[in-house]
This record gives C-alpha cells, sequence and structure tokens, in this order.
C-alpha cells in the first residue's frame, strides 16, 4: 500500500492511497495496453527513478492492481489484476477531461507508443465507427508509429515502433488503407478545432498512403468533444 495515509475512512481516499502517488497512473495507463517487462515501463516512462518504479510496482501489487507472472518468450512481466482492469473507464474518462487542458507540448515533452494507444483509445468513438466502412491505419507520431484497426464498434491497436518484444495480439496482414504522419497537430484533428482539410494544408497531418478522404474517417472516429470550462474572472 502507498507509505502515506491520508486518515479517513472513504472510497476515493481508499483509491487516491493506492493509485495516487507519482507516476502510479502512468504505470496502470501503459499497463493497460497490455502485459510490460520492468524495461518496459522503464522506457515508456524515461523520467521515472528506478528506485521510484520499483517501489510503486511494489505498492501496486501488494494493493492487488498488478501482479508479476511468467509470459512465454518474454519472462517475468507486470500485468493489472482484474481488479485493476477496472480502472480502464476510469483512466480512459481522465484522459478526455485533461484532453482540454493540454495545450502545446513543453520541451522535451515525449509520445510514446503506449500513451499514444490510450490517446486513441480515449478518442475512439464505437458510436461512429459501427455505422462506417472498416478501416486499418497506420499512424506515426514522432518516433512512434501504431496500426490502428477498427471493424466496427472494435478498436484493436498494435505497436510497430520503437519495438518491443511480442506481447499483444498478431499484426494485421497486408497493407493498411492509409498511412498517417503528424506531429502534436494531431490532437487538432481529434478536437475538431480544424478539418482534415485543414490539417492536410497547414502540414498538421500527411496522408502518405491511401486517399486524403481517409483522414476524414479518421477524424469522425476519433474525437473528444473538449469539455466546457468556465471563463476565468
Amino acid at each position: 500500500m502507498a507509505a502515506r495515509s491520508y486518515g479517513q475512512y472513504c472510497g476515493v481516499t481508499t483509491a487516491v492511497e493506492l493509485i495516487g502517488e507519482r507516476w502510479a497512473m502512468l504505470i496502470v495507463r501503459d499497463l493497460l495496453v497490455g502485459p510490460r517487462r520492468y524495461t518496459d515501463l522503464k522506457q515508456g516512462l524515461p523520467r521515472i527513478p528506478t528506485n521510484i518504479l520499483s517501489a510503486r510496482l511494489k505498492e501496486l501489487q501488494e494493493g492487488g492492481v498488478v501482479r508479476r507472472v511468467p509470459l512465454k518468450h518474454c519472462g517475468l512481466v507486470y500485468e493489472l489484476t482484474s481488479y485493476g482492469r477496472e480502472l480502464e473507464p476510469i483512466v480512459l474518462a481522465l484522459g478526455r477531461w485533461g484532453f482540454a487542458q493540454m495545450g502545446e507540448p513543453e520541451e522535451g515533452d515525449v509520445v510514446t507508443g503506449d500513451s499514444l494507444t490510450m490517446a486513441l483509445r480515449t478518442a475512439f468513438r464505437p458510436d461512429v465507427a459501427v455505422g462506417l466502412e472498416p478501416a486499418d491505419y497506420e499512424v506515426h507520431v514522432g518516433d512512434v508509429a501504431l496500426r490502428a484497426v477498427v471493424v466496427g464498434d472494435t478498436l484493436t491497436v498494435h505497436r510497430i515502433a520503437p519495438a518491443m518484444a511480442p506481447v499483444g495480439g498478431r499484426m494485421p496482414d497486408g497493407e493498411p488503407d492509409a498511412v498517417l504522419v503528424a506531429g502534436p497537430g494531431i490532437r487538432e484533428v481529434i478536437a475538431g478545432d480544424v478539418t482534415p482539410g485543414e490539417a492536410i494544408d497547414r502540414d498538421l497531418v500527411a496522408v502518405v498512403r491511401g486517399e486524403p478522404a481517409l483522414l476524414e474517417r479518421f477524424a469522425a472516429t476519433f474525437h473528444i468533444d473538449a469539455p466546457h470550462r468556465d471563463a476565468v474572472a
């Protein structure tokens, strides 16, 4: 359990004591993508000190959120327990809530394979996707490349780069329908601040394979309505 107690008998208090310590929620975020070796977690959280990563994993294991198990071809990995996986809708909702405050990236901010995967899962609109044709997108943001396959109301994301030990499902066969290359400006497309056409004209997103119209389908499928924020007096 976390080292500090708030001394209150409350479900929110217990939750914060379990996952409220610095870095704990980001460890949970990455494990929601799939099981990870210690080195994978460290690579995905490059600024976390090794002693803090070890401490948080120990606390999460003691709290029944994470467990350590052997996985074929990978050795020992950390994965969420069934109790830990119940955090998924909470993490996705938190991501949508935080989306409104993201702004422009600070110097040194990075996008990781797991953070981009969870960003796509956060923005995914199954209610819209179910009415569209299936689509297979290859998405590049900086050094990260993912394969996002949408069939009906289901999204499956596979990591292409940076490479890591296989811990997920099999990569789809064949070529993707569209290859999208973007920087932080892809956030503006997901937020609906720019149209797909404007994003292409302003070089926020390049469609290097497939029809440009596929970016319109992508923007409809992955969209977050920014929550209302009261004006500051």
